[in-house]
């Protein structure tokens, strides 16, 4: 998504609001526990209520990636849902990542290019070579964080 693509959404929804899919499998309301796919169902859920009225979403990875490969399929699922009914909705990876070299390299296709979001977290702590590779994608984002 361009700079002025997100500033249009923001402008048409009169909303900075970025909502957080921070899904913890242990949080998830009951009725949604018989579920074939809890965690899937839960983000649909919040994805449909709140669509309308944000601009942003920022799936947390860890909340994933401590599920192993299921987590994993529900994170590409949820940035799949998302693209396909909410095209308009910008999507930042929560990965906080800050590697050097060819790791960072790594973490960067993983966002960009196999999860297609369009933005990524990254914590620049070892230095400007933990950033670079994430500004290789010129069409894409980096947040920074910071203190």
């Amino acid at each position: 998504m361009t700079k002025q693509e997100l500033i249009e959404n923001i402008k048409r929804k009169r909303s900075f609001l970025c909502v957080g899919l921070d899904t913890d499998l242990r949080k998830i309301p009951e009725h949604l526990m018989r579920t074939e796919n809890p965690m899937l169902t839960f983000n649909r859920a919040i994805i449909d209520a709140t669509a309308g009225s944000c601009v942003a979403y920022k799936p947390n990875v860890a909340f994933y990636e401590s599920m192993g490969a299921f987590g994993v399929q529900v994170l590409e699922h949820t940035v799949a849902y998302i693209r396909e009914q909410y095209p308009d909705q910008f999507i930042i990876i929560d990965g906080k990542r800050g590697d050097i070299g060819n790791t960072g390299m790594h973490y960067a296709r993983s966002s960009y290019e196999y999860l297609k979001a369009d933005a990524l977290t990254v914590a620049p702590y070892m230095g400007q070579d933990s950033v670079k590779p994430f500004l290789e994608y010129k069409d894409k984002w980096v947040v920074l964080l910071a203190l």
